[in-house]
């Protein structure tokens, strides 16, 4: 006699990052529990800016628990707004994960508070008031509920419910997330770093995964091979010249510890003029402290890590800011924000873009809709908190520095799973970069692969 088999209807709502790099959010919805993957806010197009004030079409208060890959704000900038939909479960991730979503939301939410005011006083604003995306205040009562969870151990969340954290590269505490439901594995990318990164150790991968969802931040792409010291030597030197300022906008985290260590590096080794580096993000100086506390989260030894901020000068003040801007010696400044969508490096921005003396080096992704992308496209101009300013300075940028996987590297990733997956599902990237990944992994590995769209919702039934 045949034995009858009972199956568990699982539903996924691709809340975020479905056909763009923002965003980040998928629900697995069980009959039992209910589990959110991330909880990013949108950077970006206005449209996409847009989607942040509307609440979820999933109820808050029904999600029982948020597991996050990492602390990047397009994985954890919603979270303020979740818990104030009603959400009141755990926020889970790894030590340095949740170290650095805290310093984000409350960098983030100073920002929201910050922009809203002069909007309000500058008149620059269509709406009467402009309101914070969220408080600081929302910031810390949401930061009450972070739990921390040690990496590459099972552990059960629910009745038949296990995850667990492996490391994956891209930024300090970062990881890609196992849950198992039954026996049925979910894989869960998150943004997956490169093999051979200065900062960080190679990202572990996964074996097996009856479901995948997959970043493609870089799906139709090969990072270029650029020799970072033969673009930054040439730009250093030119300033002594021309007694101009070196402007990077700079993501707070990796990113200006990576760009920090380099020069450092280069400075040792006598490549580089001695003029001073800059350092002036909030944000960024807080995560130099994580680094500190979490030592087996990179390679950079304790000796090495207080000489390379003994070199650099932190900015620790806004006053300080309008110094190193009046500073009239050559200069680099590192400052936040990567895709120039707010921070520090708008102040330096709008005192010295219309300079032919400045040089701007872009060195990461640059999302559609922002600054970053904008400069990188060569516009004449650019708007800073409703005003014009004209591009004199000239824009560079560095590929190689990305903390993404590029096409090759994600295949390298995932070439390591045994079975073959019932479906994987491309996140994480714009529409034209997932449609080229999904045909480079059919032809590799003739995957049954689909690039979901914004709130779609995918029903499956496995064994319960």
């Amino acid at each position: 006699m045949s034995k009858t088999i009972s199956l568990q209807k699982i539903k996924i709502h691709f809340l975020g990052a479905a056909k763009t790099v923002t965003g980040s959010k998928i629900l697995i919805e069980t009959p039992s529990f209910n589990i959110l993957l991330d909880c990013g806010m949108f950077q970006g197009l206005k449209e996409l800016r847009e989607k942040n004030w509307k609440p979820l079409t999933f109820d808050a208060s029904r999600i029982d628990v948020v597991l996050l890959t990492h602390g990047h704000l397009d994985h954890t900038g919603y979270l303020p707004r979740l818990v104030k939909q009603g959400f009141k479960g755990d926020i889970l991730g790894t030590g340095p994960t949740l170290e650095i979503a805290s310093i984000i939301l409350k960098d983030s939410a100073r920002i929201h508070e910050e922009d809203a005011k002069r909007a309000n006083e500058e008149g620059f604003t269509k709406h009467a008031p402009a309101l914070p995306f969220y408080t600081e205040k929302e910031a810390q009562k949401t930061i009450t509920l972070f739990k921390t969870v040690e990496p590459e151990k099972w552990i059960t969340l629910h009745e038949q419910i296990s995850y667990r954290y492996m490391p994956v590269g891209h930024i300090i505490g970062a990881t890609f997330i196992e849950l198992k439901i039954n026996e049925t594995v979910f894989v869960f990318s998150g943004d997956v770093g490169r093999p051979n990164d200065l900062l960080l150790r190679a990202p572990k991968k996964p074996e097996w995964a009856d479901f995948l969802f997959l970043e493609s931040t870089y799906g139709d792409r090969l990072h270029q091979e650029d020799d970072i010291e033969q673009k930054l030597i040439p730009l250093i030197k030119e300033l002594v010249h021309t007694r101009g300022t070196l402007i990077i906008p700079s993501f707070a985290v990796e990113r200006l510890q990576t760009l920090m260590y380099i020069l450092w590096k280069l400075h040792l080794k006598n490549r580089i003029p001695n003029i001073p580096v800059f350092v002036d993000s909030p944000m960024g100086n807080n995560v130099l402290s994580v680094f500190a506390r979490f030592p087996e989260w990179h390679k950079i030894s304790p000796k090495e890590y207080k000489a390379m901020c003994d070199h650099i000068h932190i900015v620790t003040s806004y006053s300080e800011t309008w110094e190193v801007i009046d500073n009239p010696s050559p200069k680099i400044v590192i400052a936040g924000s990567g895709m120039v969508t707010g921070g520090r490096v708008l102040t330096y921005l709008k005192q010295l873009i219309d300079h032919d003396t400045t040089r701007i080096l872009l060195v990461g992704y640059q999302a559609e809709g922002t600054r970053g992308r904008q400069l990188q496209e060569g516009v004449h101009e650019v708007k800073i908190y409703g005003k014009y300013y004209p591009v004199k300075a000239q824009v560079h940028q560095i590929h190689s520095l990305s903390a993404h996987a590029d096409q090759n590297d994600l295949i390298d990733w995932v070439s390591t799973i045994k079975n073959i997956p019932e479906k994987v599902f491309l996140v994480h990237g714009e529409a034209s970069a997932c449609d080229a990944f999904r045909v480079k992994l059919q032809h590799h590995f003739h995957w049954n692969v689909e690039i979901p769209n914004h709130e779609q919702v995918s029903e499956f039934y496995i064994a319960d």
